[in-house]
């Protein structure tokens, strides 16, 4: 035997020993290795003394408590093996939400210019200028109060150990552990078992399921309920499960109802599925706005109406999809020619084999081919290419309006990032929450998208002597009291899409709520009206004498309304679209010129026939 051979059973002899002989598994028999690749002493990612007999002195020293993953400590523990990950959650915008701050400063009119964070970041953005974000702990405007004591209780630098089904981990343990619903711990130690909070067990989930990403991402957008057939709202807790909400509740005493699921997840495919690691744990960069971290769109994929999605062969060993794939059911092969994402790099289970595209369900290998549209008549209508693919996919869009919120300087209230307890209490309610249709308008990209309030918000605040300083107020915003609405991708998509009848012809798509026409006073207005402005609040815009009057806004950098003329060549469409409802007709695949085609000898009588 060589001497090598010889130390390195003598290593894992001694390492072995040394883990059984642990008092923290002593104590904690049963519980369960965090994975194959962390079967090593618990004091490893712990500290503490695992040879200490009473329980005080074995936790003495421990980081993180029972999370050695929390942000505060996580330079000690996983980042002395997992450095380059680490360096990238760093930056995630799931951990920094600076886009997230910054918006609800502008929504709140309390934007200054300068980009803030969950903590101080020095680092460099995608073109490599270097980026020094302020942590948001210092701010002193109410809307960095709001972000502080709503939206980060759930952001993954904060340990979230209350609500029902809306328990998660601070740090890497946030996606890498799963928490039951009760947030109590259900493994193999007897020790914790039924205790909380903790997660479900000691388990780690290399490929984190949906069940992590329903824990944040079920309210707001609310995408992890879209996509998986559920919502909630506008239901008064009904149906019940005997006397009680059910049967399925989640935080905040919401029931679920039923809808169809997204087609991706009818096909089996969990977030993780379409969502990089770069999107998720970030990609080492800063970013101003989630929607620069993200880098796919339906059409990596699926390709568009003129182009296969696009390629590249693996030839490096230290290729991304080598090494992620390595936690994958299957594993890529050297040389495999996969699928770039919109930023050109590879996706870890997306390819091209033999002439067809296959994407790789991550957990179970399972393969799926990948529809491609290109050279379909259904997606060259002209003028088109200006639509997002989910405008026409979209099977419902969350709509939340009228976003009463109270803040109220007599109570106090946890700030999660400060991690203290103090003065004032934010509290809110909706109006009314809509799914279907949607309204459209011109996303960061200039494509035309569904948009939903983001955020209707009407401030009261209460001050200390019980009197109102606001009441109902409504923000500032381009120049006037605007309701706001956001470009959104609901993730609830399905394959058949809206018709060509149904989105030109309801005016909600274009903008105009319930669009209730008047054609001999030229007007179109809503049935739905904000009592404190008098319009309407699920539109955009209204007419009034045949005059278009704009009353909301889109919120996000380089988004706009639709405008005029598009929603005049989106009225005028029903010309044609009356007999000719399919969208393979031929007349659709060039402009139309309706001046030429109305006046020739099929057209003219038609158009004439009520003269």
């Amino acid at each position: 035997m060589s001497f090598l051979k010889y130390l390195f059973i003598l290593f894992f002899a001694v390492f072995a020993y040394h883990v059984s002989a642990s008092t923290c598994v002593s104590c904690h028999e049963g519980i369960e290795a965090p994975s194959e690749n962390h079967q090593f002493a618990c004091i490893e990612c712990h500290s503490g003394d695992n040879t200490a007999k009473k329980k005080d002195e074995a936790h003495n020293g421990m980081y993180g408590g029972r999370n050695p993953s929390d942000p505060a400590v996580w330079d000690k523990t996983c980042g002395n093996c997992h450095q380059y990950q680490l360096d990238r959650v760093k930056t995630t915008i799931m951990f920094t939400n600076t886009g997230m701050i910054k918006n609800t400063q502008k929504a709140w009119n309390d934007f200054n210019g300068k980009l803030y964070s969950t903590t101080d970041i020095v680092s460099y953005n995608a073109k490599g200028e270097k980026f020094d974000i302020k942590p948001i702990a210092n701010g002193e405007k109410m809307a960095d109060e709001l972000y502080r004591k709503f939206c980060s209780a759930c952001h993954v630098g904060f340990d979230r150990m209350k609500g029902y089904r809306a328990h998660h981990s601070a740090g890497c343990a946030a996606c890498h552990y799963s928490h039951d619903k009760s947030g109590k711990y259900l493994g193999s130690d007897k020790k914790l078992m039924g205790e909380k909070p903790y997660a479900k067990s000691h388990e780690m989930n290399t490929l984190p399921g949906d069940d992590v990403c329903l824990r944040c991402h079920n309210r707001s957008g609310r995408i992890a309920l879209s996509y998986a057939g559920k919502y909630d709202g506008n239901n008064s807790l009904v149906p019940l499960n005997g006397i009680y909400p059910g049967p399925e509740i989640m935080s905040g005493v919401r029931n679920i109802r039923h809808t169809a699921a997204d087609i991706h997840k009818r096909a089996g495919m969990e977030c993780i599925d379409c969502h990089t690691s770069r999107e998720l744990m970030g990609d080492g960069y800063v970013y101003e706005n989630m929607y620069n971290q993200i880098e796919i769109s339906c059409a990596s994929c699926h390709g568009n109406e003129n182009k296969l999605p696009e390629t590249k062969r693996i030839t490096t060993e230290n290729a991304a999809p080598l090494y992620e794939s390595k936690y994958y059911a299957r594993q890529i092969a050297f040389g495999t020619e996969m699928v770039l994402t919109d930023k050109g790099n590879m996706f870890s289970n997306v390819f091209k084999k033999d002439g067809k595209y296959y994407l790789m369900l991550k957990r179970s290998g399972k393969l799926l081919e990948i529809p491609i549209i290109i050279n379909t008549d259904e997606h060259q209508v002209y003028g088109h290419d200006r639509l997002e693919c989910y405008t026409c996919h979209s099977k419902m869009v969350v709509q939340c309006y009228g976003c009463h919120t109270i803040y109220d300087k007599r109570e106090k209230s946890m700030d999660w990032i400060k991690g203290k307890v103090t003065k004032g209490k934010f509290s809110e309610k909706e109006d009314i929450r809509l799914y279907y249709p949607f309204p459209l308008a011109l996303n960061q990209k200039g494509k035309i998208s569904p948009v939903t309030p983001g955020c209707q918000t009407l401030l009261t605040v209460i001050e200390e002597n019980g009197k109102k300083s606001k009441d109902d107020y409504i923000f500032n915003f381009k120049n006037g009291k605007n309701f706001k609405f956001a470009p959104f991708y609901g993730h609830n998509t399905g394959k058949k899409a809206v018709s060509c009848r149904e989105c030109h012809m309801n005016l909600t798509f274009a903008g105009f709520g319930e669009a209730i026409i008047s054609t001999k006073q030229e007007n179109i207005t809503s049935s739905i009206l904000c009592d404190k402005t008098g319009n309407p609040l699920t539109a955009l815009y209204s007419m009034k004498n045949g005059r278009l009057r704009k009353f909301s806004q889109i919120v996000r950098d380089k988004s706009d309304l639709m405008g005029k003329n598009v929603i005049k060549s989106m009225i005028k469409a029903n010309l044609c679209i009356t007999c000719h409802e399919k969208a393979h007709d031929d007349i659709y695949g060039e402009k139309i010129d309706y001046e030429k085609i109305l006046n020739d000898d099929i057209h003219r009588d038609l158009v004439n026939i009520n003269k």
